[in-house]
């Protein structure tokens, strides 16, 4: 039962298949065309790890410091949590001037206190570090005063 023209037209089996030649220049397109990909998104990532977490700001440290009601001498240390995962900071307190006017009398702690801070962090596979100084005055009430030397 033939119904009429075969509805496929004849093809040779030449014009059937890819050349062996034609798959690998396609092939060849395709590996440069990943591997150029692949070069960007590297890129891209050095990048990211270059930005990283930047400069950490010794001012949270100082806030923090100041919002205490009383300062003694010596030293504080911490770190700053999920903010800047592998920083830390210290803080070294010395009383400068007292209320009395002498420093004999450390044991009050009314009077004027540096605090200096220092904050080390990584970055770029090294450890940075910052040193600041702040002044804070305590007259014994609970409220404090705060400048920079």
């Amino acid at each position: 039962m033939n119904c009429g023209p075969n509805p496929r037209p004849h093809v040779s089996p030449r014009g059937a298949a890819f050349t062996l030649l034609e798959v690998m220049i396609a092939m060849a397109i395709f590996f440069i065309a990943i591997f150029a990909i692949l070069s960007l998104v590297a890129q891209n990532l050095r990048m990211a790890r270059s930005l990283g977490m930047g400069e950490v700001d010794f001012g949270s440290v100082a806030a923090q410091i100041a919002q205490t009601n009383t300062l003694t001498e010596g030293m504080l240390s911490g770190d700053f949590g999920d903010a800047y995962p592998g920083a830390s900071w210290n803080a070294n307190i010395t009383m400068v001037s007292t209320n009395q006017g002498t420093l004999a009398s450390r044991r009050s702690e009314q009077g004027l206190f540096q605090v200096d801070i220092t904050i080390d962090w990584p970055q770029n596979g090294l450890v940075r570090e910052e040193t600041n100084s702040i002044l804070l005055y305590r007259n014994g009430t609970g409220q404090a005063q705060m400048g920079n030397p």
